[in-house]
């Protein structure tokens, strides 16, 4: 098996863990989509606390990856809800996950497809 195999294990299983309702589809191509960040631990998690991440977050993921053009309060709104769906005491958010509840959240898990 992969590292990259086994890193979508292990963020399937989180997912499953946390009850979230994300296909392991979705799970695999957000994974792939993110290349090799998921291989170090600073760059495989979001911190829901740290401005200039969730900053990084709404220019690089939301504007140029999702394509989308809204306004920063719903941007902020999106994150927020997924930093709670996440669970705020829980360190691991990983990138992946926040990245697919945020494409599902704002309805652009169409750009996996």
């Amino acid at each position: 098996m992969s590292k990259r195999d086994e890193k979508i294990e292990q963020y399937v299983a989180e997912a499953k863990k946390l009850g979230l309702s994300l296909s392991e589809d979705l799970i695999t191509k957000v994974t792939i989509g993110l290349g090799p960040s998921i291989y170090k631990k600073d760059s495989e998690t979001v911190s829901c606390s740290d401005p200039a991440e969730l900053d990084r977050v709404k220019k690089n993921f939301i504007q140029k990856k999702l394509g989308l053009s809204i306004t920063d309060a719903n941007m902020d709104a999106a994150i927020q809800k997924v930093c709670e769906t996440l669970g705020t005491s829980n360190r691991n958010k990983y990138r992946a996950l926040f990245y697919a509840l945020l494409a599902k959240e704002l309805g652009k898990e169409s750009v996996y497809a």
